[in-house]
């Protein structure tokens, strides 16, 4: 039921993009949760217990049992009877998906596969000639998905969200650090895909689960100082 359900966790970590992407998809349905925010350096024994294997976040959690990862969440929170019955009504499939299941599932693929989250830590966290090589990978991966996106208001295709722009749009909130951790212009290269992103965030739903770009970076300096990273 959209807006009542009181047997929902999430385990979460404020700029984690995988959590994001949960909260995305939970705020677009009106899915009502309780949040618990996790300290990745000391993990609570209910994450420990949700996740035994990989211990990492985030986790959905209903009625007691563990949803993850957070593509799986996604989709569940659109397929959970006791959550909504109407299967992939917003997101998820859309119109365009359930006409093209092998174009999203190659989609996602291609986000996992080339790994956006690792080439993106490279860039911000990398130096020399190893940052200069994350850079121009993560350019290609962008350049890759601008071209998918095409002329398309959304990936999922003109009129919602798709189960794709939930899954990406939360990277987007990293862009800044990205861009100033390696003195580029994300824009400069992908002018649609930025444009895609602002067309998201002025979403509520969207808007409201993704933490400030400025505040990701912070952040991130703070990650930097932590690991040593900001020495020369």
């Amino acid at each position: 039921m959209e807006g009542t359900n009181n047997d929902v966790v999430l385990l979460d970590f404020w700029p984690s993009s995988f959590g994001m992407r949960l909260r995305i998809a939970l705020a677009l349905k009106g899915i009502q949760y309780e949040g618990r925010e996790e300290n990745l350096f000391d993990k609570s024994t209910l994450l420990l217990e949700m996740n035994s294997v990989h211990k990492k976040i985030p986790v959905l959690i209903h009625n007691g049992k563990p949803i993850y990862p957070s593509k799986v969440g996604v989709r569940s929170v659109y397929t959970l009877p006791s959550l909504d019955p109407i299967l992939w009504d917003y997101i998820g499939y859309v119109v365009v998906d359930k006409r093209n299941f092998s174009f999203t599932y190659w989609f996602l693929h291609y986000l996992w596969m080339l790994q956006i989250y690792s080439t993106g830590r490279r860039v911000w966290s990398g130096k020399g000639e190893d940052q200069e090589e994350a850079k121009k990978e993560f350019i290609e991966i962008l350049k890759t998905l601008e071209g998918e996106l095409g002329d398309k208001t959304y990936f999922g295709g003109d009129d919602n969200l798709g189960f794709v722009d939930v899954a990406l749009v939360p990277f987007t909130s990293w862009f800044y650090s990205y861009e100033i951790c390696a003195n580029f212009s994300i824009e400069a290269v992908c002018p649609k895909l930025v444009a895609w992103a602002r067309r998201c965030m002025q979403i509520e739903s969207v808007a409201n689960s993704l933490p400030h770009p400025h505040k990701i970076y912070d952040y991130v300096l703070e990650l930097k100082h932590k690991f040593g990273l900001d020495t020369n």
